[in-house]
Formats: C-alpha cells, sequence, structure tokens
C-alpha cells in the first residue's frame, strides 16, 4: 500500500542531564565561587566528551564533586569541587576545577525545603553550578501573602538559594502546534519513535490528558493513545493507527528537515534548537537540569530541562534537539518570541525508557 507522507510540520519544538552534572542549572553570573583554579591544559571537548569526562570525574571524586557544566563557548568542561584535592584531580584530567561553598547534598536539602514550605503557583527552581545555589524563580502572578512566604523561605536558605522573578507566566503551551489535533485541542508531534517493532509518536503529557485521538492537519485520525503521564512528568505516547509515513525528522521551515538519529541527555551550556508550528525555528542554549515548575494551576512537574529558547502556545509536545539527537519535548514556561522568558522541556531520555521504546 502506499504511504501518505506527514508534512513535516508536524515535528514542532520543545523543550534531562547527563547524570554527572546532577548539580547543573540555570547558568547566570558567577557568585558563591570561592576559587577560580587557573586554566592548565584544558581540553576542547565537545558536549558528549565532556559529558563522559564529567561521569568519570563525579564518581571518581564522590562528594568532593559539587556539580559541573559546559562552556560551550570556550568547549571546556567546568567542574565544582570543595576541596583542592579535588581541583588538582580535575585539572589533571583536563577540566576547570572551580573550589566552590554548597555540596551537591546542601543544594538538595535546599531544594527539599522549597518542596516542602513553598510549593507555590507559578514558582520553579533548578540548580545552577554556576552560582553553586539553587535559583528559585517567581513568575507575575506570585504576589502578596505568597510573595513573603516565598522570600522568607528562600532567606531562610541563606548562600543556598537566590530568588529571581519573571515577568512571564508559568504556563502548559497546550494550545498549540500544527501536527496534531484532537477535541477542540492542537499540540505540537515532538518525535517518531518505534515500540515492540510498532510506530509510535511522543508528546507532552498535558496533551495526551487532555485528547486521546490524534488527527494530521488535514483531519485525518493518525492515532490514539497508548499511555500517559501528567503531571509530575510531562510525557505521552500515541500509537499510529492510520497508513501513514513517519519519518524520525523535525521540520526546519525552510523547505528541510534535521533528521534524528538518535536521543540524548541535556547539559548546562549546550546549544539547542526548538522548532514549532506556532513560532518555527528557534535556537538557544540549556540553562538547568532537574527543574521543578509550580504551573499556575496547581500542576507540579518535576525533572525537567530549562533552557532560554522562546516558545508560545502551539509548540506543546514539540521537539527540542541538539544536532541529530531528540533532547526534549515542549512542556511550558512565560513569556514569548518577542521578549524571551523561560522555557521547560521534558527529557526524551526519561520518556522513552518509561515507555521502552527508541528513536526511530
Amino acid at each position: 500500500m502506499k504511504h501518505r507522507r506527514i508534512p513535516k510540520r508536524r515535528a514542532a519544538l520543545a523543550g534531562a542531564g547527563i547524570a554527572a552534572l546532577v548539580a547543573a542549572g540555570i547558568t547566570f553570573q558567577t557568585a558563591n565561587a570561592s576559587t577560580d583554579t587557573p586554566d592548565v591544559a584544558l581540553k576542547n571537548l565537545s558536549v558528549a566528551k565532556a559529558g563522559n569526562l564529567a561521569s568519570a570525574l563525579h564518581k571518581d571524586l564522590g562528594a568532593d564533586a559539587a556539580g559541573s557544566y559546559y562552556d560551550a563557548k570556550a568547549k571546556h568542561l567546568v567542574v565544582n569541587v570543595l576541596s583542592e584535592d579535588a581541583a588538582q584531580a580535575v585539572e589533571a584530567a583536563g577540566a576547570k576545577a572551580r573550589v566552590v561553598q554548597n555540596s551537591l547534598a546542601a543544594l538538595k536539602s535546599a531544594r527539599t525545603t522549597l518542596k516542602d514550605d513553598a510549593t507555590i503557583p507559578g514558582t520553579s527552581w533548578a540548580t545552577d553550578p554556576a552560582t553553586n545555589k539553587v535559583v528559585v524563580t517567581a513568575d507575575r502572578t506570585v504576589k502578596g501573602a505568597d510573595w513573603q512566604q516565598l522570600n522568607k523561605v528562600v532567606d531562610g536558605l541563606g548562600a543556598k538559594a537566590e530568588l529571581r522573578r519573571s515577568q512571564g507566566e508559568f504556563k502548559p503551551f497546550i494550545a498549540g502546534g500544527d501536527a496534531i489535533t484532537g477535541s477542540g485541542g492542537r499540540c505540537s508531534l515532538g518525535f517518531n519513535v518505534v515500540k515492540d517493532g510498532q510506530p509510535y509518536f511522543i508528546t507532552a503529557g498535558h496533551c495526551t490528558e487532555a485528547i486521546s485521538t490524534w488527527s494530521d492537519s488535514s483531519g485525518q485520525v493518525i492515532g490514539t493513545n497508548e499511555q500517559s503521564s501528567f503531571p509530575d512528568n510531562d510525557f505521552g505516547l500515541v500509537k499510529y493507527t492510520a497508513d501513514v509515513s513517519h519519518p524520525s525528522e523535525v521540520n526546519l521551515y525552510n523547505g528541510s528537515a534535521q533528521q534524528i538519529t538518535g536521543a540524548a541527555d541535556a547539559t548546562v551550556g549546550m546549544q539547542v534548537t526548538r522548532s514549532g508550528s506556532t513560532t518555527q525555528v528557534h535556537d538557544g542554549t540549556v540553562t538547568g537540569l532537574d527543574a521543578t515548575v509550580n504551573y499556575g494551576n496547581g500542576d507540579i512537574v518535576n525533572g525537567l530541562i530549562q533552557t532560554d529558547v522562546c516558545a508560545e502556545p502551539g509548540d506543546s509536545g514539540g521537539s527540542l534537539f541538539s544536532g541529530d539527537k531528540a533532547i526534549g519535548l515542549t512542556s511550558g514556561g512565560s513569556g514569548d518570541c518577542t521578549s524571551g522568558g523561560e522555557t521547560f522541556f521534558q527529557p526524551v531520555t526519561e520518556a522513552l525508557s518509561t515507555f521502552g521504546a527508541e528513536i526511530g
């Protein structure tokens, strides 16, 4: 039977991390770093090689490692440590060492305090390796008693946390995308995948929680939900029910597409691209990992990738990628593609592991 190709517009853009970069987070100005060691025989590394080196160093250093991130401009791995001995080991391996104040355990404890005492709609937090703090962000809806409570909790964390204000409003981008529609709603297809030899696609969980049967832009029904997870996670799996082509690619909105050959974890500093039918193609940088977002409707999602890539309603579920690797699915955020903002993405690797699927 002849296969009909779904328009490549369906692969829209998005929003995990190398396990070693556990403490990676939002890359704002450097603060709270007590010592920057001199650059000694630093290695120029790709993101992938930096991740491998970070993994090995974190394993060897144990509790003396306090997070790491990738300096994309210099192509260096930066590793936070708690002692001069650990710094020497990092330098000997070809990475840049920074002696910092807060351990990973201390930052994890701060995140637990925030979860227990400051789970307020319109807030998010992620560990930032550049500042060696947990950066807490409140959107414009956080006011009055909630704002006072948030300030009190963050102040109580001292040098372990910092509070920032966003001019936007954190919300899922459920309004759209070009590719897939159903039950009066519209989202974006993230990536085509294969499970047990059968074709599926993945998209945002807040989309599959609301819509169970999906059509392409022509109105033809193409798939039905297989699995869905939202809140806490934000991913959904849809099984193709129509005899259509399902290439592993993302629309670049210039008459071409980016082939996707596999999935990869995000690292702080990674250059990424988002493609969506509402805002088309935009580039940016991964600024945080393991982010928690308290959307204004009370839904809480954990373990997200944070970026400075813009997005707008209509991009939900779409693709975040780096080169030929799938990175994330658009969850939500604040701002737009005129003024910018913070954007959050569900890690693809976690979704694939949960579903027992692979890019294909």
